[in-house]
């Protein structure tokens, strides 16, 4: 199905902008090729397939012309990939070409485990650039904006994609890798970008940055920061924070080295973000039973990739919740929209002192007060019980007595426990360029 350029509402329309029942003839017209015509020759589905009893992918393939038949296919985690590529090293079999097919490497930050490698196709890769299109079109990009990415370039996929994706769509791009925050901000500034893309963490650790060397942020030229990589983007604490910094607004995206770019927030409605539905089939289910969850109820995210065909994954677990907005989005487009972004993971709850929470949540409360420059939880026991404390580091020339009791009594108010708070020196605490790492368990 191709697509000509356009203005949504008009005959001519981008694919981000069809409606619910081309958007999904659209996706099981790929599922059916991607099962039919690809996986054939990919022994990691063809093995999983078999042993959950269809051993006819033709047929399977067209009985996939009714999307709920994915649901009888077996879930995906990523333990399964990384045995796989413990048992087939270095690359596993989930592999659709021969090897030297392959042009690009990326691989897991190895936050949750051992690295995960991930390789793509020419044609895969070219895939991703055209979602990243869909990404900078829904986010509001316009024709005049530069892009900054103050952005390692290392093995991690992060922004690499959308380096090259807005350099096709005619940006002018400014890459920041092998630079330090200082010289990120100088690249920033002395090139009037107006958009950023990078973590929410370096995003904040800029911001920083920025005041220690009298930067003026709010004043400058950068007017939108595109956040990915964790939590952030959409937790309300941390958000203003970032906007408050840089005078800009935020736009949260989300993917994976194992999925691609497949989630963004568009400019009209802030607070949630559409999935890219022309790229993938989400589904969002109960963690525990599997089962498909009611619009508007929390479950676990499950995608299937229709376009990274060298490398697809079906009913992949994501790990991350969300929840199905049953209202239509202000945007006007019908793309499934994930309420409130990802509200976090189901592998990272916490419980403290019998209270269920999740990490973002911590730290968007400690965010909201002013004055902490940089934090770290940690999580201990005491008994039965779990216990929290945190240490935070202030910003120079606020009371540290004072900000310790503001932050305890922020925490005490929102999930009810305490937690011991301390503050400690300026430069004590580490800072982060992607991932933060934050909480650490004793």
């Amino acid at each position: 199905m191709a697509f000509a350029s356009g203005l949504p509402g008009t005959a001519m329309s981008f694919p981000e902008d069809l409606d619910r029942d081309r958007l999904r003839a659209l996706q099981a017209e790929r599922l059916r090729s991607l099962v039919g015509d690809v996986l054939g020759g990919n022994a990691f589905w063809r093995g999983r397939l078999r042993d959950a009893g269809f051993e006819d992918l033709g047929a399977l393939s067209e009985r996939l012309q009714d999307l709920e038949v994915l649901s009888e296919l077996p879930v995906c985690s990523k333990a399964d990939l990384v045995s796989d590529q413990e048992a087939e090293q270095p690359y596993g079999s989930n592999l659709s070409e021969p090897l030297s097919a392959y042009t690009r490497l990326h691989q897991t930050s190895g936050t949750t485990g051992r690295p995960l490698r991930w390789l793509d196709t020419p044609a895969a890769w070219s895939n991703l650039l055209e979602a990243w299109a869909q990404i900078f079109r829904i986010a509001g990009a316009v024709s005049s904006d530069r892009f900054a990415f103050p952005f390692s370039f290392g093995p991690f996929i992060g922004f690499w994609a959308a380096f090259e994706g807005a350099a096709a769509a005619g940006h002018l791009c400014l890459p920041g890798g092998g630079m330090s925050s200082a010289a990120r901000l100088q690249l920033i500034e002395d090139n009037q970008a107006t958009v950023v893309c990078c973590t929410p963490t370096y995003a904040l650790r800029l911001a920083e940055v920025a005041s220690e060397q009298g930067v003026d942020l709010v004043g400058g030229s950068v007017r939108m920061l595109i956040v990915a990589g964790e939590p952030g983007g959409s937790v309300p604490g941390i958000r203003d924070a970032i906007e408050a910094a840089w005078g800009a607004g935020v736009i949260d995206h989300w993917g994976m080295t194992e999925l691609g770019p497949l989630a963004v927030e568009c400019e009209a409605a802030p607070g949630g973000m559409h999935v890219l539905e022309t790229e993938c089939i989400a589904e969002v289910v109960d963690s525990e039973r599997l089962q498909p969850v009611a619009a508007g109820e929390q479950g676990e995210l499950l995608i299937t990739t229709l376009r990274r065909s060298g490398s697809p994954v079906l009913r992949y677990r994501t790990g991350d919740l969300v929840e199905v907005d049953p209202k239509p989005c202000g945007c006007g487009r019908a793309l499934l929209r994930l309420r409130g972004g990802i509200l976090g993971r189901s592998d990272d709850m916490i419980t403290v002192r019998g209270n269920n929470v999740f990490p973002s949540s911590i730290e968007a409360v400690i965010r909201s007060v002013e004055g902490v420059a940089e934090f770290r939880v940690l999580l201990g026991s005491e008994g039965p019980l779990d216990r929290l404390s945190v240490e935070i580091e202030p910003v120079a020339g606020v009371a540290e007595d004072a900000l310790s009791d503001t932050v305890a009594a922020a925490i005490r108010a929102t999930f009810n426990f305490g937690a011991d708070v301390a503050a400690v020196a300026s430069g004590t605490l580490p800072r982060f360029e992607l991932k933060g790492r934050r909480f650490v368990r004793e």
